[in-house]
């Protein structure tokens, strides 16, 4: 059985693996590591293998206790990948983007699949038809922006996101729901259409915390996934394991 850890900015995501397929999964908050860790273990006593992908902080202390119960194997831009990398700058790709990549490369290896992971930020990555991950692009996620219209300027509140019933807000709150909503919808239909005019049968998959808000709006057509980063780790902690 494989454990894979996905240390975020604000919590912890986990799945244990057994046999290639998925059989649990939860998140908690990072304080609340090793004890957590040690309810896995006793849960799930057959883990031999554990793989943390962090773009968060995490205690090294904390990180140790793993160790205590299964190999581990630290995701980083030095480690094996099973597609070729060809991103100008591989040391700042963060390890999130890397995981994503994997799962496309073997989710649909002979053909050009799109990730879209909706985050903190949004990230767009592509993985081609030759297995070749070329790039992507970032931009502000969901809460990002609600935060960004609060905090730079003197009126606007605090909102947390909500579905809108049409794209004519008619009060200020409505206004910044459709603002966020329908700015982010529109973002992303846009980028399709352009890796579209570029790579044929494109496979689009959408993931990350707030797909949800989205994934019955888009107009291309898509498939939606939420495990699609654990997965990847599951990939890479296989591919790593030698």
């Amino acid at each position: 059985m494989n454990l894979v850890l996905d240390i975020g900015n604000s919590l912890v995501k986990y799945a244990v693996f057994a046999n290639g397929r998925l059989v649990h999964d939860e998140s908690f908050a990072p304080e609340l590591f090793v004890p957590r860790v040690k309810s896995i273990f006793s849960q799930f006593p057959d883990i031999g293998h554990s793989m943390i992908s962090s773009v968060g902080n995490l205690d090294p202390k904390a990180r140790e206790v793993l160790s205590l119960f299964s190999k581990v194997i630290h995701l980083s831009n030095e480690s094996k990948l099973p597609f070729k990398n060809s991103y100008a700058s591989p040391q700042s790709l963060g390890v999130d983007r890397l995981a994503l990549a994997t799962a496309a490369f073997y989710h649909n290896p002979r053909g050009n699949t799109l990730v879209i992971d909706l985050g903190s930020c949004i990230t767009y990555d592509l993985v081609n038809d030759s297995g070749e991950y070329v790039g992507g692009a970032i931009s502000p996620g969901l809460r990002m922006r609600y935060r960004a219209m609060h905090e730079h300027t003197a009126g606007l509140p605090l909102l947390e996101p909500a579905e809108i019933l049409d794209f004519i807000g008619n009060t200020t709150q409505s206004g910044m729901h459709s603002g966020v909503i329908n700015g982010m919808l529109q973002e992303m239909d846009g980028t399709i259409v352009q890796y579209l005019s570029r790579f044929q049968d494109l496979t689009v998959i959408l993931t990350g915390g707030d797909a949800h808000f989205f994934v019955k709006r888009l107009k291309n057509t898509i498939f939606a996934n939420p495990k699609f980063l654990l997965e990847g780790l599951n990939y890479l902690l296989e591919y790593n394991k030698s």
